[in-house]
């Protein structure tokens, strides 16, 4: 297939464009770089033996889609692109709103004109807020949520699925991500934030690697076995994977579906800072600050509906999201 993917030289983004190509498809990645690195791309090159097109750009730039767009042949668009900071959504919403949902707008416009109906969105577990039971199920409430980002992505379903209703063309996949870590086995491509990370396990390796002091962790009074907040960690490569067994599937459907990409185990904030030490025979000091605004205790998945219907579950375990972490980090120690 021919494919378009929108945020390509992100985390989760690179990690599936190198499934794509070693797959035999044929990529063209789109993305403005401002939460990731153009030598992002060279390394797929360094992995897969195949270079990907490449084009700058912003997915609200509608001409610019019209252009790319045009004449293209794509035969489907994976959807990344937007940001994806649950804290900094809380302090700017505005913004999130503006990238997550008017830029996702445009991009489906775009399509549509082009005559392209094959999508797979990147949602996420923070569509059902602050789950009523555990594991989560797709068919779980969703609604009650604690922060913008969660809400731009579950506005986001709402709009495919209004699509899919009003045009039987359509044929898309939402993918409800829980929390992915890890890197690829050749230590090439890992989560690279610019800046102080917002995320867990970047954040735990920086400090092992000696380039942040200490790790703060958000709370240590929730109801949880140790009072820090659990999270299903899944393997980046695992969630990569599973965009493929997606793709295969809408391409003999119609409609919007939805599945969870989870482990169906949660780990606590402890647990991933002790697996890490283990991987890393690094100590991570660390220390405890209130809860953090948009936060919620627990959150793990039910993912049989994704192994049944498209033959997907995850394979690696914690000591492998975290060895991979800390391969990525001590091989890119200037990055």
């Amino acid at each position: 297939m021919k494919l378009f993917v929108t945020g390509g030289t992100g985390y989760i983004g690179s990690h599936t464009v190198v499934e794509l190509l070693e797959a035999g498809h044929e990529v063209t990645v789109f993305d403005n770089l401002v939460n990731s690195s153009r030598d992002v791309l060279e390394r797929i090159v360094r992995i897969t033996g195949k270079a990907p097109e490449f084009i700058e750009g912003d997915i609200r730039d509608a001409k610019l889609l019209q252009h790319v767009f045009a004449g293209s042949g794509f035969d489907a668009v994976i959807h990344f692109a937007g940001l994806k900071a649950v804290g900094e959504s809380v302090q700017e919403p505005l913004e999130y709103y503006e990238n997550n949902v008017g830029g996702s707008i445009t991009l489906y416009q775009e399509m549509a004109r082009a005559g392209i109906f094959t999508l797979v969105f990147s949602s996420s577990a923070t569509v059902y807020g602050d789950p009523a039971e555990l594991p989560i199920c797709e068919d779980a409430q969703t609604g009650n949520l604690t922060n913008p980002y969660g809400r731009t992505k579950l506005i986001n379903e709402e709009i495919c699925q209004d699509m899919a209703v009003a045009d039987s063309r359509w044929h898309i996949a939402l993918l409800r991500y829980f929390n992915p870590v890890g890197a690829h086995r050749s230590g090439l491509i890992g989560e690279n934030p610019k800046g102080i990370p917002n995320n867990l396990v970047p954040y735990i390796a920086q400090v092992a690697a000696g380039r942040l002091r200490e790790l703060t962790v958000f709370g240590k009074d929730w109801p949880t076995p140790d009072g820090t907040g659990v999270r299903d960690y899944i393997h980046v490569v695992d969630l990569a994977k599973g965009h493929l067994k997606a793709l295969e599937y809408i391409a003999k459907t119609s409609g919007a579906r939805v599945w969870n990409l989870g482990t169906g185990h949660g780990y606590s904030v402890l647990e991933m800072i002790a697996a890490f030490e283990r991987a890393s025979g690094k100590q991570v000091p660390f220390c405890v600050a209130p809860r953090r605004a948009g936060d919620i205790a627990s959150c793990w998945a039910d993912s049989s509906r994704a192994e049944r219907e498209l033959g997907w579950r995850s394979e690696l375990d914690l000591d492998a999201m975290m060895q991979d972490a800390w391969r990525w980090q001590s091989a890119n120690s200037d990055r």
